[in-house]
């Protein structure tokens, strides 16, 4: 695979028919729930699952959404999404970048990133990371060269 940034974090997907829109590809919103497994899955990878959340009162949540939209993806398709931790201040906010290749051509359908902001799961309060969030997300950031 052509990755844009070295060493990604990749959640394989096959698309499925509940997936496809009137247009016959795959509806947009479908790219915006993939972003959001591969975010979880890749965070419970790093050692925080939605129970770390739950028992530290914190969460990430979606600040800023940017989704490029570049070709289309169909029906039976083979994709790869890949993440990568771009940003974390260690305080409030976190920022990753996504890049969705179809297997077998190659291609890049979409690139996106999210920004996102620590909360306080029981007053939804911007909070600061706790401790463990801090060691787990800015383990694993991939520091850009742009």
């Amino acid at each position: 695979m052509q990755w844009d940034h070295p060493e990604p974090f990749v959640l394989d997907l096959l698309v499925e028919a509940s997936a496809i829109d009137h247009y016959g590809h795959v509806n947009n919103a479908e790219y915006l729930r993939w972003i959001e497994r591969a975010s979880w899955a890749h965070s419970q990878a790093l050692g925080l699952g939605l129970d770390d959340y739950r028992a530290l009162d914190r969460a990430m949540v979606v600040h800023r959404h940017e989704l490029d939209y570049l070709a289309p993806a169909f029906e039976n398709d083979r994709l790869a999404l890949a993440t990568w931790i771009v940003a974390c201040d260690g305080r409030l906010t976190l920022e990753r970048r996504f890049q969705l290749l179809n297997v077998d051509t190659g291609r890049t359908l979409l690139r996106a990133q999210t920004r996102f902001a620590c909360i306080e799961l029981s007053s939804g309060r911007p909070k600061r990371m706790p401790a463990r969030f801090v060691e787990a997300y800015t383990g694993a950031r991939m520091p850009l060269s742009e």
